[in-house]
């Protein structure tokens, strides 16, 4: 029913802000990636929204993109996922991130997310599998050509280096490089 709000943003206090849109204020959840990005109190701003309504709340959750949103609606059609955990999920990995995690199943990084168990996680992989545009990010982020790759790459993450810098040392890496090799340039090439 209400698909976006535009107006002046009154107030912020995460993971809620409060638009007012012609004197009326709007209390919306936004997960912290969308937060972030927001102006300062006063300016004006412009969300993206998802309406629920149920027996005992009217809830409104807003979203800086529309990826961001769709991702959210994905999550809330997973068995045992609320738009409470999902918001969480979206705060804890962005969409590409998600999206990129589902595609490469990896459960390890579903579950550093606060409230999400290995259970959960698992069924948030089977479930959304295929389902948040793998296409797409398979063409916009640096993925994993081989399995070699994707060990090299599961190994710099669960070493604590972020997506973009396990990434980046995967792009420098020689095309033919085995596991081991690989992670030791990648190491060399990270500490610089």
């Amino acid at each position: 029913m209400i698909g976006k709000l535009t107006g002046t943003l009154a107030a912020k206090h995460p993971p809620e802000v409060i638009v007012d849109c012609h004197g009326v204020g709007y209390e919306v959840q936004v997960p912290m990636g969308t937060f972030y990005q927001l102006p300062a109190v006063g300016q004006s701003v412009s969300l993206l929204t998802h309406f629920i309504v149920r027996e005992d709340a009217q809830l409104l959750y807003g979203f800086a993109t529309a990826q961001e949103r769709q991702t959210f609606r994905e999550l809330i059609k997973v068995s045992g996922v609320g738009p409470r955990t999902a918001l969480a999920i979206l705060s804890g990995l962005s969409a590409d991130d998600l999206a990129q995690a589902v595609s490469l199943q990896e459960v390890g990084r579903l579950i550093k997310v606060p409230g999400i168990g290995k259970k959960t996680a698992e069924r948030l992989l089977l479930e959304l599998k295929g389902k948040l545009g793998d296409a797409l990010v398979a063409s916009s982020l640096p993925l994993p050509s081989s399995a070699e790759r994707a060990d090299i790459l599961q190994a710099l993450l669960a070493l604590g280096y972020n997506d973009k810098e396990a990434s980046a040392a995967l792009k420098a890496l020689p095309a033919d490089v085995g596991v081991s090799e690989g992670i030791k340039l990648a190491l060399k090439a990270l500490a610089k």
